[in-house]
């Protein structure tokens, strides 16, 4: 046989991972739960800067990469494609715990100038299972707890913020802060605490002194956003002492859309196809959603007295027409 017959083509050689890819690569694997891996993520930064217009934060803190909860629609799992993971289970499979994050803080903060204000959790849960024992979260609250003049908002599904009660408060005696518990619905969520358990949450924090409201995000359009599923919500949040309610709509990036769609087909086959069309080309709805949408709120609040100086906290969503009927995603 002639020689060159022998020879087998060699395949292209990886490329090497660089950035926080390649930090990803070289974390440790420090405990493993149900199907949950956890890693220790080497940082060099803590404090991002915020660059979209439709935020109302300046800064970000996200104390883990990946989030145990494994919210279908999240739109976070895109976070987990700079660490070159391609597949959207990562996102909730293996969870990176950020290292030496309080020191990293406290040598960040300084560019922090008034009025900027800090969202903490943005792309992850500060308080899902990990927080338990890592106490990540816990760590940077301790240093924030030694400043002042900041203004701090945190984003969470879990009632494991009450562990932190005490120093909240701390924090709250020298600056702004804001605890925003995410309830999507009055009815039970999988792989998060229940509803009422982060209500409860609400009404404990606000009697400990730390101003907290109720973050309906996602809505989701024809499945969550009846006006009556909508008001059972804010009347859950009034009862439960809510200093401020608001809603946004989901918007759905390709990351996410290829684990959230499945879910819609299995679950709510009759809307796939619309779901589908509407998301095809765009990630966010169109403005008068948002609009009716706000519209809606705005009503709600006013029946269930949820406001008055909290109000600028409830406007997330663009003010609008007449909302009567179910909010017409189509």
């Amino acid at each position: 046989m002639h020689p060159a017959l022998l020879q087998v083509e060699q395949p292209d050689p990886p490329q090497p991972l660089v950035g926080i890819a390649k930090l990803a690569s070289q974390g440790e694997s420090i405990r493993q739960g149900h199907l949950v891996e956890y890693f220790t993520l080497p940082s060099r930064a803590l404090l991002n800067r915020c660059t979209s217009a439709r935020m109302p934060f300046t800064w970000t803190i996200n104390p883990y990469r990946g989030c145990e909860f494994a919210c279908k629609y999240c739109y976070a799992r895109y976070t987990h494609e700079f660490m070159e993971m391609r597949d959207g289970v990562d996102f909730e499979r293996k969870i990176y715990v950020k290292q030496e994050a309080a020191w990293l803080l406290r040598q960040e903060l300084k560019k922090v100038k008034r009025g900027e204000s800090i969202s903490i959790g943005t792309a992850t849960d500060p308080y899902q299972p990990a927080e338990r024992r890592f106490e990540i979260t816990r760590a940077i609250l301790e240093e924030l707890a030694l400043h002042s003049g900041l203004e701090i908002g945190i984003v969470t599904k879990s009632n494991l913020v009450l562990r932190d009660a005490p120093i909240l408060r701390s924090i709250a005696e020298r600056n702004s802060i804001f605890v925003n518990l995410t309830v999507t619905t009055v009815d039970i969520e999988p792989r998060a605490p229940r509803p009422d358990l982060r209500l409860d949450a609400v009404r404990q924090l606000n009697l400990a002194g730390v101003n907290a409201g109720v973050g309906c995000a996602p809505v989701l359009p024809e499945i969550t956003d009846h006006p009556r599923d909508l008001e059972a919500l804010v009347k859950a949040a009034s009862e439960a002492g809510a200093k401020y309610v608001f809603a946004n709509p989901l918007f759905l990036k390709p990351c996410s859309a290829a684990v959230f769609l499945p879910f819609v087909e299995e679950h709510f086959p009759a809307l796939v196809d619309l779901y589908r069309a509407r998301y095809a080309d765009r990630a966010f709805l169109p403005k008068g959603y948002g609009q009716r949408l706000s519209q809606l709120m705005a009503r709600l609040r006013q029946k269930y007295g949820i406001g008055g100086v909290y109000d600028r906290r409830s406007q997330r969503a663009h003010a609008g027409a007449n909302p009567e009927q179910q909010l017409g995603l189509f």
